[in-house]
C-alpha cells in the first residue's frame, strides 16, 4: 500500500496490526482505483455506487491486480489467508472469499467465489465475522440470518457476526422488520417510527406461531442478552417464559406474548411511550398545585435537582420547604446531582470527589437522610472509550469520597445504558436511572437495560393545568428504589464559605506577596528556611486557588472555616525545598528495599504531612464520626506506607488531609473543635500545632493567623451575599 504515492492516500506504519487506518488507507485506494477524485475514509453511496457500476462482481475474470491486491489485502486484516498480495486471484484467495461469505453468513445470497460490492465494503471495515471476546453463537446466528435474507435489499449492508449487540446490528434489525411489513426501499430507514410501530400492532405472536415474524423477534430477545432463548421460527413455550420474564424486568403487563409494547421494549431504548409512568423528574419547583396535580395523574415518585448549575439562569434545584410539601400530598422524593456533565471533559477522579463533597452536603442541607440514593448525571452519548477514560475515574472519585464522608448515603449513577451498565459493573453503584428517552444515543442502541435500574425515563410530557400544569420526564419504576418521605431538619449554610470570586485573585496575591515580604519571604527565592524553594508566591497562591474547589468543599463538610485549610497549605507550599524531595525518596528507599535508609515517614505532598500525623488524625476524626473508614496504626509500617503513598501521590487526598489533623490538633491542645465561629486565638493556636510541638510552632501559628486575617478579608463578605 506504501507503494501509492498519491495525495489523499496516507503513509502507513509498517507494524504489522490491522486498524481503522489501515482499512482508510484500502478504502481511499479502491476510490483511487475506480476513478474517484475527492478521496475519502467512508466507503459511502459513490464509492458503492461506482463500484458496482464498473465491477458488480470480481473474480479471476476480472483481471485487475490492484483490486486484486485491495482484496488479498481486506482478507488478511480480517484474519483470511490472501495469498502472497501479488495481484492474482488464486486458489488461496478464492477459498478465503468463500469462506468470509460463509461466515457472513451471504454464500447462499452470493455464490461463488465473486466479490459483489456489499463484500468488498465488509472487507474494509473492522467487522469480525466470528465470534469474539463477549460475543454468543446465539447472537452469530441471527446476524447471520438477518444478512443471508436481507443482503439483497438496496440499503442493508452487511453487519457483524462476531456474536455481539451492537448499534449496526440494531439498525438491522429495524429495516428487517420495515422490509416484513412491506415497506420499499425509498420507506424504510432502519429506525423505528410510527409507521412501524403501527405495523407492529398487528403482529402480535403468541405461543405456537411460527415464521420469519418469530426469527424477528427470538433474534430482539437474544440481542437483548434475555436467558434461555433459542433463535427459532417458532414461539415455543419457552419463548412465552423468557417473554414473562422481561415483561417482569420492564415493568409491563406481563402476558407472555410478543405483543406491541414488548416489541417496542426490545427495539428501541424508549419502549412504548403511550406508558404510563408513576416517577418522573423535573426541574420545576414543585408547588402545592403541581403536587396535586402530580399525584392526581398516578405519579408517586419525584425526581428534584440538588444544585443549580453555577452562572445559569435556571433554577432548577429544590427550594426549602418543597420536600415537606411533597411529602404531604403523598409524594415521594430521589434526589439528582448534576451541574455540567454534558461532555467528556468535565468528568475526572477530581472533579468526582468535588461534586460527591457538594451532593452530600446539599443532600444534608435540604435533610435527606442516611441511605438516601443520590444519582450522579452523565448527560451526554458517552463513548466506550470516554466511559473508560473519564466516567469510570470520576465515578471512582465518588465513591471514595461515600466511603470517608457519605455517612450511609448511596450512589446511583444517570445515563445511557452503556453508562450505567458499565458503571454498576464496576461497583461504583447501586442502581441506575437510565436516559433511555435519547434513543437515538449510541449507548443506548445496541445495549440492553442495566440489571440495577430503577427508574427508566422515557418520555417528556406536561401535567396538570393553570398554576398545576409542569412539564415532566415520566420514568418508570422498578421497585429498586422508592424514594424518601421522611427528612431531617436540614441545615443552614447562610455562615459556611463559597467558592473565591476569581475577580479578586489579584487583590489577593498583592496583600499576600505584601504580607510575605514583611516576613522577609520575596516573590521568589529566599534565605533561611525559605532557601532553595522551588514555587514563586504567585504560583503558590495559583495553585491553592487551583483547588479551592475542594477546600471549599472541605470546609463545608466539617464546618470550619476555609481559610484555616488554605493558610497552612499556601506557606507550606511557599516554603517546598529541593531537598525535600530528598527526604521522600529515603521513605521510598525504605519500603522499596533499593536502599539502607532508616527513615519510615516525611512529611510531603502540598500540605507537608507526616503519615503518622495523618494516621491519628484520621483514627479521631472517626471516632468523632466526622468521617467513615478503618482506624490504622501510625507504628504499623504497612499502614505508614499506605498512607504515605496516598499523602505523596494523590493532591486531593493530602489536602483532605488537613482538616482532619487541624481538628485533631485542636483535641490535642484542648481548645474547642474548629468551626465556623472559632475565636482567632483558638484559630492561632490550632495552625501552630499543625506545624509541631516545638517552640517554632508558636510563631508559626502568629504567622497564620496574619495569613488568615487576609483570607477572611475575601471570604467574609462573599458568604455574606
Amino acid at each position: 500500500m506504501n507503494s501509492y504515492n498519491v495525495p489523499g492516500i496516507p503513509r502507513l506504519e509498517e507494524n504489522g496490526k490491522t486498524s481503522w487506518t489501515v482499512m482508510y488507507a484500502l478504502t481511499r485506494i479502491l476510490q483511487y482505483e475506480l476513478g474517484i477524485t475527492s478521496l475519502s475514509d467512508n466507503f459511502g453511496p459513490t464509492t458503492m455506487a461506482t463500484l458496482q457500476a464498473k465491477h458488480p462482481v470480481i473474480d479471476a475474470a476480472t483481471n485487475n491486480s490492484n483490486l486484486y491486491r485491495i482484496i488479498q489485502s481486506g482478507l488478511y486484516c480480517k484474519g483470511y489467508d490472501g495469498g502472497d498480495i501479488d495481484g492474482t486471484y488464486n486458489s488461496r484467495v478464492s477459498a478465503s472469499v468463500l469462506k468470509a461469505k460463509q461466515n457472513m453468513g451471504v454464500a447462499a445470497a452470493y455464490p461463488v467465489d465473486r466479490v459483489t460490492p456489499k463484500v468488498f465494503k465488509a472487507l474494509l471495515n473492522m467487522d469480525a465475522y466470528v465470534v469474539v471476546s463477549g460475543g454468543t453463537e446465539q447472537v452469530r446466528s441471527a446476524q447471520q440470518w438477518l444478512n443471508s435474507r436481507y443482503i439483497n435489499r438496496r440499503d442493508f449492508s452487511i453487519i457483524p457476526c462476531d456474536g455481539n449487540f451492537s448499534r449496526d446490528v440494531q439498525k438491522a434489525l429495524v429495516y428487517a422488520i420495515q422490509y416484513e411489513l412491506g415497506m420499499s426501499d425509498d420507506v424504510a430507514t432502519g429506525a423505528l417510527g410510527p409507521m412501524t410501530e403501527n405495523g407492529l400492532r398487528g403482529h402480535v405472536l403468541t405461543a405456537g406461531s411460527t415464521g420469519t415474524w418469530v426469527n424477528l423477534f427470538t433474534s430482539s430477545l437474544i440481542f437483548n442478552k434475555r436467558p434461555n432463548v433459542a433463535f427459532s421460527a417458532t414461539f415455543t413455550a419457552d419463548v412465552s417464559a423468557a417473554v414473562s420474564a422481561f415483561q417482569q424486568f420492564v415493568k409491563l403487563p406481563v402476558t407472555g406474548n410478543g405483543d406491541f409494547p414488548t416489541w417496542a421494549s426490545l427495539l428501541v431504548s424508549h419502549g412504548d411511550t403511550s406508558r404510563r409512568g408513576t416517577a418522573c423528574d423535573t426541574v420545576a419547583r414543585i408547588t402545592d398545585e403541581k403536587a396535586t396535580a402530580l399525584y392526581n395523574a398516578g405519579y408517586r415518585i419525584v425526581g428534584r435537582y440538588l444544585s443549580n448549575v453555577p452562572g445559569s439562569t435556571l433554577d432548577k434545584n429544590l427550594h426549602e420547604g418543597e420536600l415537606a410539601l411533597m411529602a404531604q400530598h403523598g409524594l415521594s422524593a430521589f434526589p439528582i446531582y448534576q451541574t455540567y456533565g454534558g461532555e467528556a471533559s468535565y468528568f475526572s477522579r477530581s472533579r468526582g470527589v468535588a461534586d460527591a463533597l457538594a451532593a452530600l452536603e446539599r443532600a444534608r442541607h435540604f435533610g435527606f437522610q442516611s441511605g438516601t440514593r443520590i444519582y450522579f448525571g452523565v448527560d451526554f452519548d458517552a463513548l466506550d472509550f470516554q466511559i473508560t477514560d473519564n466516567v469510570l475515574p470520576h465515578f471512582t472519585g465518588i465513591k471514595d469520597t461515600f466511603a470517608r464522608y457519605g455517612s450511609g448515603y448511596q450512589i446511583g449513577v444517570y445515563g445511557p445504558r452503556n453508562v450505567c451498565s458499565r458503571v454498576g459493573a464496576a461497583g461504583l453503584s447501586s442502581a441506575s436511572f437510565v436516559s433511555d428517552m435519547s434513543s437515538g444515543y449510541s449507548g443506548n442502541l445496541g445495549y440492553p437495560m442495566p440489571a440495577d435500574w430503577a427508574f427508566d425515563q422515557f418520555v417528556t410530557t406536561t401535567t396538570g393545568t393553570g398554576d398545576g400544569a409542569v412539564e415532566i420526564d415520566s420514568d418508570i419504576v422498578s421497585g429498586r428504589d422508592t424514594g424518601q418521605n421522611r427528612f431531617d431538619p436540614g441545615t443552614a449554610d447562610l455562615e459556611l464559605d463559597v467558592s473565591f470570586d476569581k475577580s479578586m485573585r489579584n487583590a489577593l496575591l498583592a496583600d499576600v506577596q505584601a504580607y510575605f515580604e514583611s516576613l522577609g519571604v520575596p516573590e521568589s527565592g529566599g534565605s533561611g528556611a525559605q532557601a532553595y524553594t522551588i514555587w514563586t508566591t504567585t504560583q503558590s497562591l495559583d495553585q491553592v486557588l487551583n483547588i479551592d474547589w475542594l477546600a471549599t468543599r472541605l470546609a463545608r463538610q466539617f464546618g470550619i472555616r476555609k481559610a484555616m485549610i488554605q493558610c497552612p497549605l499556601l506557606w507550606e507550599l511557599r516554603a517546598v525545598r529541593t531537598d525535600d524531595a530528598i527526604a521522600d525518596e529515603a521513605v521510598i528507599q525504605h519500603y522499596s528495599g533499593t536502599g539502607l535508609s532508616p527513615v519510615t515517614d516525611s512529611s510531603t505532598g502540598p500540605g507537608q504531612i507526616f503519615a503518622a500525623t495523618a494516621i491519628r488524625a484520621q483514627n479521631f476524626c472517626i471516632s468523632r464520626n466526622l468521617i467513615s473508614g478503618t482506624f490504622l496504626d501510625p507504628q504499623n509500617e504497612s499502614h505508614l506506607w499506605q498512607v504515605w503513598q496516598q499523602l505523596h501521590n494523590d493532591d486531593v487526598y493530602n489536602v483532605s488531609a488537613i482538616p482532619q489533623v487541624l481538628i485533631h490538633a485542636a483535641n490535642l491542645i484542648s481548645v474547642p473543635l474548629p468551626g465556623l465561629h472559632t475565636s482567632e486565638e483558638d484559630t492561632r493556636l490550632i495552625m501552630a500545632r499543625y506545624n509541631g510541638t516545638a517552640d517554632s510552632a508558636q510563631g508559626y501559628g502568629n504567622v497564620m493567623l496574619g495569613l488568615y486575617r487576609i483570607y477572611e478579608k475575601y471570604y467574609a463578605p462573599q458568604r455574606a451575599l
